[in-house]
């Protein structure tokens, strides 16, 4: 095989092999996508601190939203008190479908967050099981 035809093969080959993995996304990568946060949940025993508290700092408590200080929702993001007991119905401890915190991330009431990157699956499911599982303080 000549020089110039292997060094066609060989760009062509790369080439597509750059378009197939450009358009694939990790399978196994639950933080796959823009979301505003790094928070990986497991499939059970989430607890607060670790994961939901985390989450909710880096994706709910800053600006104008959910955190201290001025912001537009009456609702804080900033404790397991202000999340589950200040406002009731944002959280119904074993219910995650009754659940306004969850209906909101889900989209089925107005989404939150209204602008920027929604949290991934793996997050919106990892809320539903601490809601689940009993939404601890833990």
């Amino acid at each position: 095989m000549k020089g110039s035809t292997r060094l066609v093969l060989l760009v062509g080959s790369i080439f597509s092999t750059a378009l197939l993995f450009q358009g694939c996304k990790d399978q196994n990568n639950p933080v796959d996508g823009d979301s505003p946060s790094n928070v990986i949940f497991p499939t059970r025993d989430v607890k607060y601190a670790e994961h939901v508290q985390v989450l909710f700092n880096q994706a709910c408590n800053y600006g104008p939203c959910h955190g201290d200080g001025a912001h537009q929702s009456p609702l804080t993001l900033t404790s397991w008190a202000s999340t589950v007991v200040t406002t009731p119905g944002v959280v119904v401890p074993g219910d995650p479908q009754s659940s306004t915190l969850v209906l909101r991330i889900e989209g089925r009431l107005p989404v939150m967050p209204p602008s920027g990157n929604p949290l991934n699956e793996n997050q919106i499911a990892g809320i539903r099981t601490w809601i689940a599982e009993g939404a601890k303080n833990n």
